[in-house]
């Protein structure tokens, strides 16, 4: 094992700046096409080295332990490459869970990429994304490591080189489960796809949420009473993924909500990232 014994990183949020449902496959699985942004919400993921090859997840755990994505994608690591090691796992999260903003997918992605370098495995971008598709769509758009016009089931990626952006993000206190909105009968599933060409020059943070809608909102307001309720009050919010997160963007810090929220929401001020922290901060 190398000489790096203990590394602490970032796993970043992202937002759907728009999100088409343009077809489904004939295996179930929906084409889509979106505009991904990181954002500098982020949970803290802090990786031990551990030589009798136990990986151990402790810090913030949602849901069943055997099914956190941090440590499958440890344990697919290992399998991968025959690796000997193992490692503690300890994540802080900050992310909201089931909130459309790719929380559990991020912290996977980075804990590919701490663990590839803390382990010196060396495996190249490609591989890992490779990898990270098995653990969910969204992995591969965090390990690619920068912002992204996102295609298919979310495997075809091409990075895009976006202006800065502000936005303000609110969330309802409540989880919601992709499963439930690919799989509601009213979902829409034929919107026109968008041409390449719109992603040429440079564009406003404004000019390319006119780019397109969420076509899952509509599903979500149906059976999130939450979420209808949130959008009811702020009609100029935007829902991001699957929900139930929403946002907007904004032009300055003097944009940012200033009344008072219901006690379970949460808000957050947040910037876009060009690339990801983990990736600077590895310099892979």
């Amino acid at each position: 094992m190398q000489s790096i014994k203990s590394l602490e990183l970032s796993a970043p949020a992202k937002l759907n700046l728009f999100l088409h449902v343009v077809g489904r496959r004939a295996d179930g699985y929906h084409l889509l096409e979106s505009v991904f942004v990181m954002v500098d919400l982020c949970d803290t993921i802090k990786l031990t080295a551990r030589p009798d090859g136990d990986i151990r997840r402790t810090g913030d755990v949602i849901g069943a332990p055997e099914k956190d994505l941090c440590i499958k994608a440890a344990n697919l690591l290992k399998s991968h490459t025959g690796c000997s090691f193992g490692a503690d796992i300890d994540v802080i999260k900050r992310i909201p869970a089931g909130a459309g903003m790719g929380g559990g997918s991020s912290d996977a992605a980075t804990t590919l990429m701490g663990l590839n370098a803390l382990w010196d495995l060396r495996l190249s971008r490609e591989e890992l994304m490779a990898l990270g598709a098995k653990l969910g769509a969204d992995v591969p758009f965090f390990l690619l490591g920068t912002n992204a016009w996102v295609e298919g089931i979310g495997e075809k990626l091409t990075p895009l080189d976006l202006p800065e952006m502000q936005f303000d993000i609110i969330w309802p206190g409540v989880s919601q489960a992709t499963v439930e909105i690919f799989s509601h009968p009213l979902l829409t599933r034929d919107t026109k796809s968008v041409k390449m060409s719109v992603f040429n020059g440079q564009r406003t943070a404004q000019d390319w949420m006119r780019l397109g809608h969420n076509d899952l909102e509509t599903v979500v307001r149906l059976v999130s009473p939450e979420v209808n309720s949130l959008l009811g009050q702020r009609p100029q919010y935007r829902l991001t993924g699957s929900g139930s997160a929403v946002f907007r963007v904004i032009d300055s810090d003097s944009d940012r909500v200033s009344d008072k929220l219901p006690e379970k929401w949460q808000h957050f001020s947040v910037k876009s990232l060009k690339i990801h922290p983990t990736l600077s901060a590895l310099s892979c």
